[in-house]
């Protein structure tokens, strides 16, 4: 937190104004402005930045002082007038410099009086931003279509409408020492486990950095040390059902301000493979749509490599699987045909991220041309690799979670790569030391492979299946919930 030396007396609006142009800039960015009304003889200040106040309650509090002037007795104390006459939902005062000048950049309104040892601050914020949307990564069939906003204030208003208990809360600090960025701790008091909640507000306190330019994504890797582990060790939602859903089950949301994904702690691997479209269906059909996508999981990881060990050591393929494998590999190795292939997937993911939407139909049209034909034609790729290689694309593309997807993908290439050097060895050897991985991961003193590792045969049956909502009476035992039955 940064600590001004420069400490004006707020007695003397001289000083004051001095400071506010010296330190903080009114007088030389625009955005910053004052207003100095004379109230009864005394004189009076308002501070505050225009981009992210509301300019017609500006218009009202200014009103309301003037009338204050014309239409109060004037043996009256100056402070008593003012704080009797604003009318608004968050007024305080407050001696602390520092958490002065912070309001008055977060869009608030520091009224000093002459003569007066406190300041006043009003609640004036308009922040810019869009409405609630649904999320494009998370859209569903059935269900609500609004979505978190880069508003925090927004935000736990959202979850606010779903979960009206008296025990939730919303704890706010602020984060970054030039930055001073809002953070919300939301949780429900009597689910969350104390000793979690405590390491987390451990863990925020002890940040030590300049700014969340990066929001979320600098959050995660203060909490959970992630390091060169590319397997996500936190969830991220932009809808409010799913973070209210897990709420309900004791985990710990962490908002930041100008974010519209909240960081939902702790998680383990499964939680990854959820998605709010299974639990607005029928269980059966949440069910299969589960289990489907689970497939598609393991086939994004799989099939590239497994097909590639069959193709390259017939002696595997029993006779009514002979025709698998190219019969002509091309004038291009394998090997190099899938992991070009694979590429140029990713290739074309990213340029559909910054293709502009006008466009993005034109780039698909020359992609399937390039790739699909002329690609083939000129033998540099052989049916079957664009095939298996666009069958774990769409397994990819199933992966609800972003993150876990690209972390399939690197896992993806090091099968590939393993197989290609020690054959069958290497495929066992590297997809063991991909499941060891996952078993030694740790996010925030909770077992990343649970419930597998350590095992819970229950919460295991949860995963696979969907049940209906009546049957499922306990919460997850990963939470290290306070009331266990719901």
């Amino acid at each position: 937190m940064t600590s001004y030396n420069k400490q004006p007396v707020f007695r003397n609006l001289d000083s004051v104004k001095r400071f506010m142009e010296e330190e903080v800039g009114v007088g030389k960015s625009f955005d910053a402005e004052y207003r100095e009304l004379i109230i009864h003889d005394t004189r009076v200040h308002m501070y505050y930045v225009n981009g992210l106040c509301e300019t017609q309650v500006i218009v009202e509090v200014l009103e309301l002082l003037i009338q204050t002037d014309e239409l109060e007795r004037s043996d009256i104390p100056i402070e008593d007038l003012i704080r009797n006459r604003i009318a608004h939902q968050q007024f305080e005062e407050s001696t602390d410099l520092d958490k002065i000048v912070t309001d008055m950049l977060s869009g608030l309104m520091a009224i000093f009086i002459e003569g007066y040892d406190k300041v006043m601050i009003i609640d004036v914020r308009s922040y810019p931003g869009r409405g609630p949307e649904e999320p494009d990564t998370e859209r569903v069939v059935r269900g609500s279509r609004d979505g978190y906003t880069e508003n925090i204030i927004e935000n736990t208003a959202l979850t606010r409408r779903r979960i009206r208990d008296h025990r939730l809360r919303n704890e706010m600090i602020q984060v970054g020492n030039r930055s001073k960025t809002d953070l919300c701790i939301t949780y429900i008091k009597d689910l969350a486990d104390p000793k979690l909640l405590q390491l987390v507000k451990d863990k925020l306190e002890a940040i030590d950095i300049e700014g969340l330019s990066m929001t979320d994504k600098t959050i995660e890797e203060f909490i959970v040390h992630q390091g060169f582990n590319p397997f996500p060790l936190v969830r991220y939602t932009e809808r409010p059902d799913v973070a209210s859903d897990h709420l309900f089950e004791g985990h710990i949301i962490l908002m930041i301000d100008t974010s519209p994904s909240m960081v939902i702690i702790p998680i383990s691997y499964f939680h990854h493979l959820q998605h709010a479209e299974e639990y607005r269906q029928a269980p059966a059909i949440g069910s299969f749509v589960r289990l489907v996508r689970f497939i598609g999981i393991f086939v994004s990881l799989f099939l590239l490599p497994f097909w590639y060990l069959l193709a390259t050591n017939d002696q595997f393929l029993p006779d009514m699987l002979h025709f698998i494998g190219p019969e002509d590999e091309g004038n291009v190795p394998l090997l190099v045909q899938i992991v070009l292939a694979d590429l140029g997937v990713e290739f074309l993911r990213m340029a559909a991220i910054h293709t502009p939407n006008p466009l993005s139909t034109a780039m698909g049209l020359i992609a399937a041309v390039l790739i699909g034909e002329i690609a083939i034609e000129v033998g540099l790729f052989t049916p079957e690799v664009i095939l298996y290689v666009s069958l774990c694309a769409i397994g990819t593309y199933a992966t609800p979670s972003y993150e876990l997807s690209v972390a399939n993908k690197m896992s993806r290439l090091f099968f590939m790569l393993s197989t290609a050097l020690f054959g069958l060895p290497g495929l066992v050897i590297s997809a063991t030391i991909y499941f060891i991985g996952l078993i030694n991961t740790h996010a925030l003193r909770v077992p990343y492979f649970w419930p597998l590792i350590p095992f819970n045969f229950k919460a295991l049956l949860q995963i696979l299946i969907r049940y209906k909502m009546p049957s499922e009476q306990t919460r997850p035992s990963i939470t290290s919930p306070k009331q266990r039955n719901r």
